[in-house]
């Protein structure tokens, strides 16, 4: 195969029409009319021109021959060789300047090029007579090593490297997407020397407009924090008097008392950076990733004095150190101690403050809480009645009100709802109104929202008819007794439409709020919850599986009064634990009880005793009001949901005998 040269001026030819093809004559106008070449035109001009360079530049590079080997030999032994290189398997050369007179061969005749290079290939089987005839016919031999020489064998050793980083950059870059987004405290965060750098995103003095008017129903912890944000505003008037600020604030609350929105509020009152981050951030699996880390923050905060900064669930790094798997070297435990390292450093002309929230307090370390680090608790409580009411209030005016909508009511009907709740509820309620195309929220939605939200959402379980019964006379056993208990809290809604995983449901509505617990109060609490058994044993002579929910809480409420709270003649006034209790859950951890087996036995008599009392006064107080069961089922089954005002219309004409019974009940 030949390879030739295409005339420079036919090139030239070639670049012309395609230049007047796609861009248009010298007057900006394409066969000179109509507007000029637009900027897509002469990107696609430009890469034309490109395409045409490329190809010019392949087609007008070196002409080769490709010679046989047969051929070859033939151009030796007429003299048109003039140099050969061997290497390898591959022959090359060149034709010698001027070709011999006595050249006769056709096809040599037309291959030879005076001056122009060839190539050719040795055979498989060796040619022992090759050299002899170069030799005789006085071409130049010259010979090369096939190997790639020392600059191609250190690419080589060089390529497995050069992947491997490219692979490594390209792993660091998208863990910086995924991991290292959303801004840092301590400048750029690029891919390997950015894995060290904090992830606290940085919100400046105009970022932060939450205020503590945003922050409704917690009066106290305001008045806690009102000290730092004068601190954080003026730092030079106390500094006039010597006074020194603590260096962290802890927050502590159950989830959704608002812990957050009180640190934004603070800076967004003094005016100041903040720096948000949670504790989870700073642990990665590389050891000392969370203290790099953790002295990054702390570095970008300290330049921009006075901020705040906020670690949010820093339980997660600031556990007890030594209580778990790897001792003082795990990463976990060595960011801590750059946490505390980084507060010790701070000095008072520095008016940094270190806000973290968390609703785990008896798992911190103890060097956090001593003072110097974490020198104040902010301690933050469910909302009461009046701060619910501003609560809702604050959420309500994002949506359209209904005119029937009572905040008040509301309010009061939310017992135990924290801030995060009430928020879902005015959302849920929002929700069920688009839902239903309606054009506010009245307060049928607002009800129908906490039902779902308390009790579950209505679920059409296709239950029978005898079954629906049984549940009737069950929700209507706990009704009844909570009607007819004098320390019980009063009923609200009592229901047989299946919600969530319950058949039915009985609800009641303290009227005011309890923060201290009476022992006929319990007792009364008990009883209710013993209702449902009591009226499947009356009516039907035998008790069902539905009662165990209610059978699990009134035993771990009588063991508390036995075991935490003295309420017991035969234990006495002691409190005997079996493990340390959550302190916002609830819950008990698996340790050892720290008393003996016989006090165990005694507790677990008195705890048997306690409900079988209970039991026992109840049922014979359900006894004396048969009709009355029988009167709320009926009506039950009828309309599947009572509220408090239709029980206490089909109850009126019992309300001396009830009175009577209340008496007798609250006397023993």
């Amino acid at each position: 195969m030949l390879s030739y040269r295409i005339p420079s001026e036919r090139v030239k030819a070639w670049l012309a029409k395609a230049k007047q093809a796609i861009v248009g004559d010298d007057d900006g106008s394409k066969d000179g009319a109509g507007p000029g070449p637009s900027r897509r035109r002469y990107l696609i001009a430009a890469l034309a021109l490109l395409g045409w360079f490329l190809l010019f530049t392949w087609l007008s590079g070196p002409t080769v021959v490709q010679l046989g080997y047969s051929g070859f030999k033939t151009a030796v032994e007429q003299d048109l060789i003039a140099r050969v290189t061997f290497k390898g398997d591959a022959i090359s050369g060149r034709f010698v300047e001027d070709r011999p007179d006595d050249a006769e061969e056709a096809g040599v005749i037309e291959a030879f090029r005076p001056g122009v290079r060839f190539e050719s290939t040795m055979p498989r089987v060796d040619d022992p007579q090759l050299l002899p005839l170069l030799e005789r016919r006085g071409v130049e031999i010259f010979a090369e090593s096939p190997d790639t020489g020392a600059w191609g064998r250190m690419l080589m050793s060089l390529v497995p490297w050069i992947l491997i980083l490219g692979a490594f950059l390209y792993i660091s870059w998208r863990m910086q997407q995924r991991m290292m987004g959303g801004g840092g405290g301590g400048g750029a965060q690029g891919g390997i020397l950015g894995f060290g750098k904090s992830k606290a995103k940085r919100f400046r003095e105009q970022d932060t407009q939450t205020t503590l008017d945003d922050v409704a129903g917690l009066p106290n912890a305001k008045a806690d924090l009102a000290e730092i944000i004068d601190h954080l505003s003026d730092p030079r008037r106390f500094r006039s008097v010597g006074a020194t600020m603590p260096k962290g604030v802890l927050l502590v609350g159950p989830p959704g008392t608002g812990k957050t929105m009180l640190a934004r509020a603070v800076a967004g009152e003094a005016g100041v950076p903040f720096y948000s981050i949670s504790g989870s951030e700073f642990v990665e699996m590389f050891v000392g990733v969370g203290a790099s880390r953790v002295r990054d923050l702390f570095d970008a905060a300290k330049k921009e004095a006075p901020c705040v900064i906020f670690i949010d669930e820093i339980d997660a790094v600031g556990r007890t150190r030594g209580a778990g798997v790897g001792g003082g070297h795990d990463e976990r435990e060595q960011t801590l101690n750059q946490i505390l390292s980084e507060m010790d450093g701070f000095t008072p002309q520095q008016d940094i403050i270190v806000l973290a929230a968390t609703n785990r307090p008896d798992v911190l370390d103890q060097a956090l809480l001593r003072p110097g680090r974490f020198d104040r608790k902010v301690h933050l409580e469910l909302p009461g009645r009046d701060a619910r009411r501003e609560i809702l209030a604050v959420h309500a005016k994002k949506i359209v009100l209904g005119d029937d909508v009572d905040l008040d009511l509301l309010a009061a009907r939310t017992v135990g709802f924290s801030g995060a709740d009430l928020q879902n509820l005015v959302n849920e309620a929002a929700l069920l109104a688009g839902r239903e195309r309606r054009d506010a929220v009245d307060m049928s939605l607002f009800d129908a929202a906490r039902d779902k939200l308390v009790l579950g959402a209505e679920r059409d379980r296709g239950i029978g008819d005898e079954e629906r019964r049984m549940v009737a006379y069950h929700e209507c056993g706990h009704a009844l007794l909570a009607w007819l208990l004098p320390n019980a809290d009063a009923l609200d809604k009592v229901t047989v439409i299946p919600r969530g995983r319950a058949l039915g449901a009985t609800e009641q509505l303290p009227e005011e709020e309890r923060r201290t617990f009476t022992e006929s109060y319990l007792k009364d609490r008990i009883g209710v919850m013993l209702g449902g058994r009591i009226a499947e044993q009356l009516v039907f002579g035998e008790v069902t599986n539905g009662a165990q929910a209610d059978l699990s809480h009134a035993t771990e409420l009588a063991r508390r009064m036995v075991c935490r709270w003295g309420m017991s003649e035969a234990i006495g006034p002691v409190a005997l634990k079996r493990g340390d209790e959550h302190v916002f859950l609830g819950r008990e951890m698996a340790q050892s009880p720290d008393y003996s087996d016989a006090t165990a036995k005694l507790i677990d008599d008195e705890v048997k005793r306690l409900i079988s009392g209970i039991e026992d006064r109840a049922r014979e107080l359900m006894q004396g009001h048969r009709d009355a069961l029988e009167t709320i089922v009926d009506a039950l089954l009828e309309a599947e949901t009572l509220g408090r005002e239709d029980v206490e219309e089909l109850l009126r004409g019992q309300g001396e005998a009830a009175d009577s019974d209340r008496r007798a009940a609250a006397s023993r």
